[in-house]
């Protein structure tokens, strides 16, 4: 996928609209404010997929985005979001922060919390958008880290390589390795957060249980077909003991078996769903993700879901076949 949205072949008058519309669905619900209502707008938005995570470029005119906490409250995002700033004069505020953003300055924006960004004139801006869930790190961290990403050694990096994965994007998400392209996009930027410290922490920022705990998550993520997967693999794969482990989780208030249920159980939920996976028995989507007793995959997927996987593969399908002849009638 690239272009999304482009305002060309729309008339003067009604491209402010199409714009605030077409923003609320490729980024997230906020206000849109265009800078001279009297001046017409212009827009170009391209995305492009790269597994859970994804790239979303925008060039547009004079443009005030808010995204208030009653938006956040009725739609929570999922996804944190890292930008590049590529064109024009920026500023926002967020937590109490005001910063100004020049071009090629990397910047969080926590979709999650209230802002005000805003753009003078023409302006153009690359965002790489990463999972919230997949990071692994508390929100506290996260949040701590955002005003200070410059002292991080790894912000010319992460700017480097969002710049890159769009001026390469076209070729990048069409190859069959583009899910690793995001699973590598996510890791660079938990390291980002991880090691960016504040000014009077220097020493204390970085806490080892936390970086800890996200290298638990990141191995079980990347092991979660293993039926053999358990805390004594884990930990021997971290080189740390399995008392250790237990006492990291318990920590953070994590309970490691039900979080590897949890998972591998999202992964099947998803399978189930996925057209291209129709010729695979449900026994064996289970079994390819670590399950190898079935009734017990199915009693966890009904407690979970609320139906089973049969009920769940067959609502599914019935969904993309109305919706296949629904495309066909407009």
């Amino acid at each position: 996928m690239a272009t999304v949205f482009e305002t060309g072949a729309l008339v003067p008058a009604e491209r402010a609209a199409a714009i605030t519309a077409a923003m609320q669905e490729a980024s997230t619900p906020c206000h849109v404010v265009h800078e001279n209502p009297g001046v017409p707008a212009h827009a170009r938005f391209d995305v492009w997929e790269f597994g859970d995570a994804n790239i979303f470029r925008a060039d547009i005119s004079g443009i005030q985005l808010i995204r208030t906490a009653k938006q956040i409250r009725t739609n929570p995002s999922p996804m944190l979001a890292l930008a590049v700033h590529r064109k024009g004069s920026a500023r926002y505020e967020q937590d109490g922060l005001q910063r100004e953003v020049a071009v090629g300055d990397l910047h969080l924006m926590d979709l999650n919390a209230p802002y005000d960004f805003r753009w003078d004139g023409d302006g153009g801006s690359t965002c790489l958008h990463v999972p919230l869930d997949q990071l692994d790190l508390p929100v506290e961290r996260i949040r701590r880290a955002a005003p200070h990403l410059h002292r991080s050694p790894y912000y010319r990096l992460v700017a480097g390589h969002i710049t890159e994965m769009t001026r390469c994007a076209d070729d990048l998400s069409a190859d069959p390795t583009a899910r690793l392209s995001g699973s590598a996009s996510i890791d660079l930027i938990r390291g980002l957060l991880l090691s960016t410290s504040e000014p009077d922490k220097h020493d204390g920022a970085v806490i080892p249980s936390e970086i800890m705990l996200a290298e638990i998550r990141s191995y079980v993520r990347r092991n979660l077909a293993d039926p053999e997967l358990d805390a004594a693999r884990i930990a021997r794969a971290l080189n740390i003991s399995v008392r250790h482990l237990y006492k990291i989780c318990a920590a953070a208030d994590y309970s490691l078996a039900q979080w590897i249920i949890g998972q591998r159980l999202d992964r099947i939920r998803d399978d189930l769903a996925s057209p291209g996976l129709r010729h695979l028995s449900i026994a064996m989507i289970a079994l390819r993700w670590g399950f190898r007793d079935a009734s017990h995959f199915t009693r966890r997927f009904r407690v979970t879901y609320g139906v089973t996987p049969r009920e769940w593969r067959r609502t599914t399908a019935e969904d993309g076949i109305n919706g296949a002849f629904g495309d066909l009638q407009n």
